[in-house]
């Protein structure tokens, strides 16, 4: 590693990190008119983003940053590929890991694992349910669709909430913070669908100004201190039930979601791996019969 990643990584520890995420928060979230759109013209130029897939291509129609961000696309620019028996992949990113989980641990990156506890919010009882099973790590670089898309049925048990820093989830973060994934700010969402159960963590990063599901609305910030969950009933008029390829959430600005999956319930399509391009509704894997 260069000197200056290792400045890059050792500054993060100091660096008033939710400070600073959360002005950047405010200025996504205001009204700034020229100040807003020509930030937004620099990020379209720098990051490579490409408008043509949005359902507004002009940046003069959004008015925030946020706005932006958070643009929907083209229903045909993201078709559902994934069939019956198969999941689809759940965002626009990169694989950053995926593979099994030995015993209780995730790879995070080379020499760097991190239990299924600790990024459930330290809830063995669910981290049990996913024992010797399947986990994937999707990275949401700047110039992603950051809208967050089911990969198969599931109906909503629960969400939980589990404060923490936020440091960058960036892949020179994730190969050199330890735990990464299990010490920042994040949102755990639980369902179950007909093969099993299975996880989606949102997780929170530098500069990610607010992490939203489409059934609870903004969920942080606020933040608090502790850990909190939300239990939802199974069917009624207040379940949650969503489709595989329905959006169930999104990052205001980029970050990772990690998904795990039981014993036996899944595997992943065999040419996927690390560093590989995603793109939401195309085949991830498929379901075990």
């Amino acid at each position: 590693m260069s000197k200056l990643d290792q400045f890059k990584v050792k500054a993060q520890y100091v660096l008033p990190k939710h400070a600073i995420s959360r002005a950047m928060g405010a200025f996504a979230s205001a009204r700034c008119g020229i100040f807003t759109q020509a930030f937004m013209r620099w990020f379209i130029k720098h990051y490579k983003v490409d408008m043509t897939e949005a359902v507004q291509e002009d940046p003069r129609d959004y008015p925030t940053f946020n706005q932006f961000f958070t643009r929907p696309l083209k229903p045909e620019a993201r078709p559902l590929l994934a069939g019956d028996g198969e999941l689809a992949h759940p965002v626009d990113g990169a694989v950053s890991q995926l593979g099994p989980i030995h015993g209780r641990s995730i790879v995070q990156a080379k020499n760097h694992d991190y239990s299924i506890s600790a990024l459930l919010g330290g809830d063995d009882a669910e981290a049990a349910r996913y024992q010797n099973g399947q986990f994937a790590t999707i990275y949401l670089a700047p110039r992603d669709y950051h809208r967050i898309h089911m990969p198969l049925d599931g109906v909503l048990r629960k969400m939980t909430y589990v404060p923490g820093d936020l440091f960058s989830v960036n892949p020179l973060t994730a190969a050199n913070v330890p735990g990464l994934f299990a010490r920042n700010e994040r949102v755990v969402c639980h369902f179950d669908s007909p093969q099993g159960p299975f996880t989606l963590t949102l997780v929170g990063a530098t500069i990610v100004a607010s992490i939203e599901t489409v059934w609870a609305g903004t969920v942080t910030p606020p933040t608090g201190p502790s850990v909190h969950s939300w239990d939802y009933p199974s069917s009624g008029f207040n379940a949650v039930s969503l489709k595989k390829g329905e959006e169930m959430g999104r990052f205001k600005l980029g970050s990772t979601i990690v998904m795990t999956f039981p014993e036996g319930m899944m595997s992943f399509a065999d040419d996927l791996k690390p560093e590989d391009v995603t793109r939401m509704g195309t085949v991830m894997g498929a379901l075990v019969d």
